[in-house]
Formats: C-alpha cells, sequence, structure tokens
C-alpha cells in the first residue's frame, strides 16, 4: 500500500509539472458514476482511473475491491483503447481474494453534440475468463456493450444516460443496463452528481440502484472522486462507498 500511495504522489508531481509546459483539457472520467462518459482520451494521451470500494452485500457478505484501475489511451480524437484490472476481496462464509478477470474494451464516438442530439459513443467490452485468479475464473469469455449519450442543459448542469448489455462468463442469457445521471458544477473545481441505474437479466429479478457522489479538479489532468450509493430492490447490494484518483498524461 507504501509504495502504491508513493506511486500516485509522483505521477501527481508529474502531472503538475507537464501543466506547466502546455495548456492541457480538463480530463473527462468514467468515474465515480456509473454512467460511462461519451468523451474519449484525446490523441495520443494516456489516463488511468482507479480507486478503492467497499460493498456491503447483505447482512453476512462484504466485499472489498482496490486497487481497481482502468488504463485507457487515445489512438485518435474519436477512439480509445482500454484495460481494466481490480484486485477482490470477498468476505461471507469463507474469505477470497484475488484478481477479477482482465476486461479489454474500446470506445468510438459517433457523434458531438448537435441540438437535440447528445454526444454519443458506443463502448465495447471482452473479459477474458482466464486472465484472473483461480478463485475468480469464468467459463466463457464474457462480451459487454454500451452506448453513452450526454446532453448538456446549461454551463453547469448536464444529463447522461447508457443503454447496453452485458454476458456473465457463465449463462448465455444478457442483463441488460441502463443508467441516467445528473450532473452539477458547484464550481470550476468541484462536481456533484446523483445517479439511478440497474441491471436487467432475461428472466430474473432486476437490480435497481441509485448513488451519488463528488469530484475535485487538482488540476486539469488530475481529479480525486468520492461516491456511495444503495439498493433500491431486494436482491441488489445494501450499500457501497468508494474514492478514487484519476490522471492523464500526454505521450
Amino acid at each position: 500500500m507504501a509504495k502504491f500511495i508513493l506511486m500516485i504522489g509522483v505521477l501527481i508531481a508529474e502531472c503538475e509539472t507537464k501543466l506547466h509546459a502546455q495548456e492541457v483539457i480538463p480530463i473527462q472520467t468514467d468515474r465515480p458514476d456509473q454512467t460511462e462518459t461519451p468523451f474519449t482520451v484525446p490523441d495520443n494521451h494516456f489516463q488511468m482511473e482507479t480507486g478503492f470500494s467497499f460493498e456491503q452485500t447483505d447482512h453476512i457478505t462484504q466485499s472489498f475491491t482496490g486497487p481497481s484501475a482502468l488504463l485507457k489511451y487515445g489512438i485518435n480524437d474519436h477512439f480509445e483503447v482500454g484495460l481494466v484490472t481490480e484486485l477482490a476481496v470477498i468476505k461471507s462464509d469463507e474469505r477470497i481474494y484475488g484478481f477479477n478477470p482482465v476486461t479489454v474494451r474500446f470506445k468510438e464516438k459517433i457523434n458531438d453534440e448537435k441540438g437535440i442530439l447528445p454526444t454519443t459513443s458506443f463502448i465495447g467490452y471482452l473479459t477474458i475468463p482466464q486472465f484472473a485468479s483461480d478463485s475468480f475464473k469464468a467459463t466463457y469469455f464474457a462480451p459487454a456493450f454500451r452506448f453513452t449519450m450526454q446532453h448538456t442543459l446549461s454551463q453547469k448542469i448536464s444529463i447522461g444516460y447508457n443503454l447496453g448489455a452485458e454476458w456473465d462468463g457463465e449463462s448465455p442469457e444478457p442483463i441488460f443496463i441502463y443508467t441516467l445521471t445528473t450532473g452539477y458544477f458547484v464550481s470550476e473545481k468541484v462536481g456533484a452528481y446523483a445517479e439511478v441505474y440497474g441491471f436487467v437479466p432475461q428472466s430474473s429479478k432486476a437490480n435497481h440502484r441509485f448513488n451519488c457522489g463528488l469530484n475535485y479538479l487538482l488540476q486539469p489532468n488530475v481529479l480525486f472522486d468520492i461516491s456511495g450509493g444503495v439498493g433500491l430492490t431486494d436482491i441488489a447490494p445494501d450499500y457501497y462507498a468508494a474514492l478514487g484518483f484519476s490522471f492523464k498524461l500526454k505521450n
């Protein structure tokens, strides 16, 4: 943990140094909410979004994830590639820990906002079952996709939403995904959001949730976030809380 914190400190210092040499477009991240942003990482830029989360699934099951990391690289101004890794600990009747399966992804911007048309992108994912710790390996490759959209209502308020589906690597049945979030700029550096989202399996009960959070823009390419949420249906987790850190660097 000490090495990880030291690495974060070095990266912050490097980010601040590079800011004096060039003007930086403010960072856009896919965390902390569940609504993925339609904006891609700029051409020839690297971005890392990392964090820690705690979830109380029910009265006996808890899970801790961290550090999780979404690594992204901008191929051009409309296309990025990414990799997702995360270390998980689950405590129930027994305690298991290890790495969840690695997920590769890409994001392609379809169009910019124009009139009633939102900024829109398509995101594709593929989770690789064998690139995981033994306790967390899946049986099959698990694809997923989302269309992510955002409307700007004013200089301070925006609305974002996702629609898509995912597979869990065990069943051929899809799980449909929806998200709806409202973003509000409290100041030039502080943003807030509130969100409802859910997972709707083809043949079982839906899992609906609510969350909210804040982010703080330390520098145009350095962002901190804090968030938390609760379950809205019986099968949803009781609650969760998360902390995160994101940064962007030009190659």
